[in-house]
């Protein structure tokens, strides 16, 4: 089960988990952004509109999946969920967001099945229908295992009000935290004290080490044990008893971590250093969002700080415990599963994003070792995806020569181009190879002429054909028939044509000195064990 890679729709990479096989769940479903999600790339001569590919579009339409997952939803047996869609539907009559809701109850009837009994889960959304799924998970999980909801307070509130705006501005997330049962796995979080408290709290320096500390009551209002002896010829004021045994103390002397005052009765000194800090509330305001020039920004946009999902990790869940993401996006929970020592899967229904993350992973961790599913391992594979989603197709086949993918489910006229290899070839100025991807049985000479076109037309350097089907002897003639490009590396072919079954061979396009900065590299991770998250 654990380290896997899922392409595909999650409601049926779900359905073939064992139930209770988790032990975390973090979702977060994309909803209402009133735009698509685009992956952004960034190219080296920093124009990072020819570089941009259209993900996903968050919208979601009352349809016939939307009214099959409902009638699911009727015939599941659950009739806290099913009385609470029927009056979601007579409220929200067939609208997007009831569709939405919708899809996200079958979901989560499974997120429940596949939970262990400690499991817990953290579904991350804006206000925006928060509400609606707070119903939803009370109806799944039940209302008495309702946890908490979490504010995360993503940025400040002038960024988002606009001159005119008749409401206040919109700066939080919600993040709906539910277990399974009454015993979850959880381990408290504490976050530093702040300036003012240590100052009125932690007043005292000790001298020596220069650490600074508080004194706290040895007594006790009520005797318990071996709690009423004298200590250097001192008893505790009238009334009151020690609140530790002779042992303890003695112990607390020797450590020198006892005080004495005017009336010679002790004070146990408590450090700054050996506090955990204040323990973690619901209100989270301080782990900021990802800006552009965050080191961990991968050019996603609805990418989360790895901070935030560091600490959902380290609550809800231990070293070996298995995590699960079924929307995993750019990979952040993933990578913080990786990091803190954790088990993972994860779920997405883009080829773009399992891609994103299989690289990231390697960036991050190298050796690390996991299972990708869904994706093609042979020509077979190859030509189903190519038959069933020739975008998925085109993404997945980009990303085979490791080019910047281009280009989305846009209607328009096909641009020849689906994806950019950048490269230096004088060591210094960075230039583009196109790379066009063509999946049909039937490929033929006018293909690369079109390519050809192509790559002189946006003054690129060098061209990129890669097909399934094998290519024919005129093809072949037309690529040689373009030339050589010269470098201070050598010369290579202008037009390159490479198959499906060369690149799973393990042949390359021939491209000197590929730039690798087109794609933001996460930085190379420590798995110490960590101390709990401030």
């Amino acid at each position: 089960m654990a380290n896997q890679l899922f392409y595909g729709d999650n409601l049926d990479v779900l359905r073939s988990f064992g139930s209770e096989s988790i032990d975390l769940v973090y979702l977060d479903p994309p909803f209402n952004s009133q735009a698509n999600y685009n992956v952004l790339f960034k190219a080296p001569t920093g124009h990072k509109s020819e570089a941009q590919i259209e993900a996903f579009e968050d919208t979601w339409h009352w349809n016939d999946k939307a009214e099959l997952a409902f009638d699911y939803v009727m015939k599941s047996g659950n009739s806290d969920v099913t009385e609470l869609l029927r009056a979601f539907r007579a409220f929200l009559k067939e609208t997007d967001i009831m569709a939405y809701l919708t899809m996200m109850a079958v979901r989560l009837i499974e997120l429940h099945r596949v939970l262990k009994q400690t499991g817990s889960l953290y579904l991350h959304c804006d206000p925006t229908a928060s509400h609606y799924l707070k119903l939803l998970l009370d109806g799944v999980f039940g209302a008495a295992y309702y946890r908490n909801e979490v504010i995360w307070k993503r940025t400040s509130s002038h960024n988002d009000a606009a001159q005119g705006l008749t409401r206040f501005g919109k700066n939080h997330d919600s993040i709906l935290f539910y277990s399974k049962a009454e015993a979850p796995i959880w381990n408290q979080q504490f976050v530093p004290y702040d300036d003012e408290y240590i100052k009125s709290h932690y007043g005292q320096v000790e001298p020596e080490s220069g650490r600074r500390f508080t004194t706290s009551d040895l007594t006790a209002a009520k005797a318990g044990g071996d709690t009423s002896y004298d200590w250097h010829g001192v008893r505790p004021p009238t009334g009151r008893y020690w609140a530790y045994s002779r042992a303890n103390l003695e112990k607390f002397e020797a450590e020198g971590r006892l005080v004495y005052g005017r009336t010679q009765v002790p004070r146990l000194k408590n450090y700054l250093d050996d506090m955990p800090g204040v323990v973690l509330g619901s209100l989270w305001n301080d782990i900021p969002p990802i800006n552009s020039q965050a080191q961990e920004r991968l050019g996603y946009p609805t990418q989360k700080p790895l901070a935030l999902l560091e600490r959902i990790l380290q609550a809800s869940s231990n070293e070996g415990d298995v995590v699960l993401d079924p929307f995993c996006g750019c990979g952040t929970t993933i990578h913080a599963a990786e990091k803190l020592k954790r088990q993972w899967v994860g779920i997405d229904i883009t080829h773009l994003a399992i891609s994103l993350i299989e690289k990231r992973l390697k960036d991050a961790f190298p050796g690390v070792s996991f299972e990708v599913h869904g994706t093609p391992k042979d020509l077979d594979g190859a030509k189903a995806l190519a038959a069933q989603d020739k975008y998925q197709f085109q993404w997945w086949a980009v990303s085979l020569v490791d080019a910047v993918p281009y280009g989305g489910k846009k209607k328009g006229a096909d641009s020849g181009i689906d994806g950019f290899i950048y490269f230096k070839p004088d060591g210094k100025q960075t230039e583009k190879a196109i790379v066009s991807v063509k999946g049909g049985e039937n490929v033929n000479v006018s293909m690369i002429r079109d390519l050809a076109h192509v790559v002189d037309r946006e003054k690129a350097k060098m061209g990129v054909f890669i097909t399934l089907a094998e290519p024919t002897k005129p093809m072949q003639t037309e690529a040689v028939k373009e030339g050589f490009f010269e470098t201070v590396f050598g010369k290579f072919p202008k037009i390159q044509i490479v198959t499906i079954g060369e690149l799973f061979a393990g042949k390359k396009p021939r491209v000197p000195n590929v730039d690798p900065s087109s794609f933001k590299k996460a930085a190379i991770e420590s798995t110490h064990t960590q101390e709990s998250l401030f």
